[in-house]
């Protein structure tokens, strides 16, 4: 098992690329659906930090739904919005939004916004997905579910975490604080 980890990581590290930033849109700029189907415009979002968050029902990192929703609890009232963005490009989620709903309100209890089922990697990606990979490069593009990509109070690309780094890790937690 530590060997396929430290495969993983060599394997990122080595696809890990920036895109030279124009930021011709922010991430203010776009809306994506919610899970109750309303619109998110992320214009209500200017001057917060954001961490977009790609997940999943079925995946081994569904327990990090525990830290997403204690990161929201803790920073929430400083600035921070949690977004989770169920999708199914790794074939790991429920097969409707509502299903997606119950399954975060049983088993997480969760309140940070949720998007609906949403297309995170590819040419049928969110225009949020495309913005950030041509704005970041490949290392914003979801590996995986749980993938983490943190927006600044200005509406860029700060950083992007993998789906290994936990929401309440050190590494996150310090970049977020930073940031605030």
């Amino acid at each position: 098992m530590k060997k396929v980890i430290f495969l993983l990581y060599i394997i990122m590290f080595f696809f890990k690329t920036s895109a030279t930033a124009n930021y011709e849109k922010k991430f203010y700029d776009f809306s994506i659906e919610s899970i109750n189907g309303e619109i998110i415009n992320f214009k209500d979002y200017k001057n917060k930090v954001i961490l977009v968050v790609n997940t999943a029902s079925y995946c081994g990192f569904t327990k990090q739904y525990d830290e997403l929703q204690e990161l929201w609890d803790l920073y929430k009232e400083k600035g921070l919005i949690v977004l989770g963005v169920p999708s199914n490009s790794f074939n790991q989620e429920k097969n409707n939004n509502a299903d997606v709903k119950e399954f975060c309100d049983v088993n997480f209890n969760i309140n940070f916004p949720l998007t609906t089922i949403t297309e995170v990697k590819g040419k049928n990606s969110h225009e949020i997905f495309k913005w950030a990979k041509e704005n970041h490069g490949k290392s914003a593009v979801p590996k995986w579910n749980f993938h983490k990509i943190l927006i600044n109070k200005e509406g860029k690309i700060e950083d992007t975490f993998a789906s290994m780094t936990k929401p309440m890790s050190k590494k996150l937690i310090k970049t977020i604080e930073n940031i605030l």
